[in-house]
């Protein structure tokens, strides 16, 4: 199994749209499931009108009086229409905090309740500070994706705090997103290589995109199609390929294998062609 953290260090760059995003077109030898680790309190139940139960609130409480069992997480998701399995946050911060504080409170918790081969746990971990009760999720991650934007203001708040990636991971990386400096010039400038920060990628600046994969599909539209859907499944697949690579031993055949087998299999989506909207979010609209 992999665990992916997602986060920000500034702002709102869509580190939530980022997550879904990704986990609907991951590559299919992949088993991806979104979990909501946003100490300021998710934001999925809202955009898809799901359930408080099950969810964080739930596998934190299963984490603390049960154990991690392997498999565990699969029991507290929920699905998006299209399938995509996700563990939605509470939307409060509060509980959000104290749900965090459980499922952390063991080491390795979140890894060894998703122990399950082949599944890959995309934690969305919202806007990271120091002390975050998030941060032992993100230094347990495979992969740490730093989501930022391509701005002035953005890149200005990047190149003083993006040194706190390297503390926080041993394995972060920056994904951009936006249409602003090209990503040769932001790397030059940030100076990535010599923090030993790597860049996975860059989604594009999509808003009907953004907009589907956030719960308002368009009439004729599938969210996977989209600009960003389309960059998202090259950025997945190059993601998969790192994470296993990195996560596996040395120099191993088979994870030289099985990242080849990841880049052929890499561009199938998971199958949103069923994506509606709930009618009661219709009546709300």
């Amino acid at each position: 199994m992999t665990v992916i953290a997602l986060c920000s260090l500034k702002g709102s760059p869509g580190v939530t749209t980022t997550a879904v995003a990704l986990a609907a077109t991951w590559p299919t030898a992949g088993h991806p499931v979104v979990i909501e680790c946003d100490p300021a309190g998710g934001d999925l139940l809202a955009r898809y009108r799901l359930d408080l139960y099950p969810g964080l609130v739930t596998l934190a409480a299963a984490t603390r009086r049960y154990g991690t069992d392997p498999g565990l997480i699969w029991h507290h998701t929920q699905r998006l229409p299209g399938g995509l399995p996700v563990v939605p946050g509470p939307p409060g911060a509060d509980q959000a905090r104290v749900s965090l504080a459980e499922l952390v409170q063991a080491e390795l918790a979140l890894k060894r309740a998703a122990m399950r081969p082949g599944t890959v746990v995309l934690a969305d971990c919202g806007r990271v500070e120091p002390g975050s009760p998030t941060l032992p999720l993100i230094r347990a991650a495979d992969i740490l994706l730093l989501v930022a934007g391509t701005g002035d203001d953005a890149l200005a708040h990047l190149a003083v705090s993006m040194h706190q990636a390297g503390v926080w991971s041993t394995r972060p990386r920056l994904l951009l997103v936006g249409e602003g400096y090209p990503t040769d010039e932001i790397a030059q400038a940030l100076g990535t290589a010599e923090l030993g920060v790597g860049i996975s990628g860059r989604l594009p600046y999509d808003p009907a995109g953004a907009a589907m994969f956030g719960g308002h599909p368009a009439p004729r539209a599938t969210p996977a199609r989209s600009r960003l859907g389309q960059a998202a499944a090259q950025l997945a697949a190059r993601v998969a390929r790192d994470a296993l690579v990195t996560g596996g031993p040395r120099g191993h055949p088979e994870a030289s294998r099985a990242a080849a087998h990841n880049d052929e299999r890499a561009a199938q989506p998971t199958d949103f062609s069923e994506f509606t909207v709930p009618s009661t979010y219709r009546i709300l609209q």
